[in-house]
């Protein structure tokens, strides 16, 4: 893992980058390993409070290294880095998941926020990679695609069921069936990204660390109710609601919280995991 991603962590908030520069922080079986890793590294880290995903170099993330488009025309190698055959594909190798799938969908099981911060490129793989983020900070000028029409494939890594969440059916068909590649003021107005900035990773970091100055417990309730909203009724989504409510009511960080707020004074929150 350790030449492809690099995890830093103060006051709970992990700085995780994608270090593989020459290849523009291309995807490859080494870049889809590491990127599961630090996922399950993350989801077991003690007072983690917020993570920042960003790539180091000229690109976020180019996507799927080129390399393997050479094996798949040669029939020995799936898109998303499969060593093996198409039927690795099928395999559910981590819980709902594929192995190209959980690199991906991992950020979404980090049980606290996740930011995406992007500039360069992030195209194909590396724009789902995005997506598993909470929120992404994406550069005015970066350039995003949903690129694999270009390969004759269509988007198999968790993208299909984060993007419609964020934006409009009839624009993410149009960008899945052009593979037009789209600016990062584009993104904002589509609804993929969350705020452009000049400086994605300054800001997102800054987002992340005013993150980590608030209640744990309180944020990681949160992110378990967005997450589990995806998929719940009207119903079921009302009751996790109040079962999370109720367990934060009257807790040591909820009344820390109260207190703070007014003797006007800076939290001291215990620490949720």
């Amino acid at each position: 893992m350790d030449d492809r991603i690099s995890i830093a962590i103060e006051d709970g908030v992990a700085d995780v980058r994608m270090i593989r520069t020459d290849k523009m922080n291309a995807l490859d079986n080494g870049m889809f390993e590491a990127l599961i890793a630090a996922g399950e590294r993350l989801k077991r880290e003690p007072g983690l409070r917020a993570v920042v995903l960003s790539g180091e170099g000229r690109a976020f993330c180019a996507g799927l290294d080129m390399g393997n488009f050479g094996k798949m025309a040669e029939g020995s190698s799936s898109e998303s880095g499969e060593a093996s055959s198409r039927s690795s594909l099928a395999s559910r190798t981590h819980g709902i998941a594929n192995r190209a799938q959980y690199a991906v969908w991992v950020w979404r099981e980090v049980p606290v926020p996740v930011i995406a911060a992007v500039h360069g490129v992030a195209f194909g793989g590396g724009f789902q990679l995005m997506l598993g983020a909470d929120m992404r900070y994406i550069a005015p000028d970066a350039r995003l695609a949903i690129l694999e029409i270009k390969w004759g494939l269509v988007p198999d890594m968790a993208g299909t069921q984060l993007m419609k969440h964020l934006v409009r059916e009839d624009i993410v068909r149009e960008l899945t069936y052009t593979g037009r590649v789209f600016s990062g003021e584009e993104a904002f107005v589509m609804g993929f990204a969350t705020r452009v900035c000049t400086d994605p990773r300054a800001e997102a970091l800054a987002t992340a660390h005013d993150i980590a100055g608030k209640s744990p417990h309180a944020i990681r309730a949160g992110k378990r109710l967005f997450n589990a909203a995806v998929d719940a009724g009207p119903a079921d989504g009302l009751l996790q609601e109040t079962d999370e409510q109720v367990a934060l009511i009257g807790s040591p960080n909820q009344v820390e919280a109260i207190m703070a707020n007014m003797q006007k004074r800076p939290p001291a929150f215990a620490e949720a995991g």
